[in-house]
């Protein structure tokens, strides 16, 4: 074992050689390789190349060379393409310490029996006077860069629950193709974490409807890691197993308190709303996301 496998445990070890292909005899290399493709690509900005920071996105393909690299450089071209949604990219940020506060993203304390960590996301606790979906999708990206940094969890992965209850007709018209692709783009396309599963539950028609225009842009390997399990429960228990779920979705565990993640994130500043004036931020922000217009949908 290299010092780049440190912090992994003996069955995480195991995990990363026979799903991951990961050697620790040849990590140095495989890291190597990816680096001397940076040079393919003069027209991206590639700000971190360091050993810890190329062996997360092996890991996240798998250590297939070529792949890593490709989704190393989307990295970087999503963020020169959105220069807007990185200029303020702190937990402190005003739109995304609202969102944070608001459960956007939560996080369960237990992993699942896959040492995945569960995400979860309650859609109507959307407040849209005071951030807008950039800010959510801003405030997933950066709680996802703070985790990422477990090297447990770029073997082992994501899991992710969205929670459609009372999520109005209002509020999906927002979900709009360009915002729809943004958000694609970042998550699939863009960043070295392994997703296992994306669980809907008690989504709405006009969830599912969404789920239709958008389901031939994502990767064939995604769809089938999305579950659209209605009311039906128990269908997400056999996946999820109900000892780690709070009581929202039929869990053991008591409701989720939505401050939990953003406590950590935020520490002592998570009471702190001096500096954020909603009503000069709603107008900044709007039109943030008014401009915002991603790049061709990569399939």
């Amino acid at each position: 074992m290299t010092h780049l496998q440190a912090g992994l445990s003996p069955e995480t070890l195991e995990k990363a050689r026979l799903e991951l292909n990961e050697n620790p005899d040849t990590l140095h290399q495989d890291i190597q390789e990816v680096r001397d493709m940076v040079i393919t690509r003069p027209d991206i900005g590639f700000l971190r190349t360091d050993d810890a920071f190329i062996l997360r996105f092996l890991r996240a393909r798998k250590f297939q060379h070529f792949e890593a690299f490709r989704l190393l450089a989307q990295y970087f071209e999503y963020r020169q393409q959105n220069l807007d949604m990185f200029k303020s990219f702190k937990a402190t940020d005003p739109g995304i310490k609202q969102a944070l506060k608001d459960g956007f993203p939560g996080g369960l304390a237990n992993l699942d029996h896959y040492g995945r960590k569960i995400l979860v996301l309650f859609a109507a606790n959307w407040d849209q006077s005071r951030y807008t979906l950039v800010d959510i999708l801003r405030a997933i990206l950066l709680s996802l860069e703070a985790m990422i940094e477990d090297p447990e969890l770029q073997v082992n992965g994501f899991v992710l629950i969205i929670d459609w209850s009372n999520f109005t007709f209002k509020q999906a018209s927002k979900l709009t193709p360009s915002m729809l692709r943004l958000a694609i783009e970042g998550l699939q396309d863009s960043f070295p974490a392994r997703f296992g599963g994306i669980h809907f539950v008690n989504q709405p028609w006009y969830i599912h409807a969404l789920y239709t225009v958008i389901r031939p842009f994502l990767k064939e390997k995604t769809r089938k890691r999305i579950f659209l399990h209605g009311n039906n429960l128990n269908s997400l228990h056999q996946l999820i197993h109900p000892e780690i779920l709070p009581s929202e979705f039929g869990g053991m565990l008591p409701p989720y308190d939505m401050g939990t993640w953003a406590r950590t994130l935020l520490d002592h500043e998570y009471d702190d709303d001096s500096e954020c004036n909603a009503d000069s931020y709603n107008t900044s922000a709007k039109d943030t996301e008014k401009d915002l217009s991603p790049k061709s949908m990569k399939r």
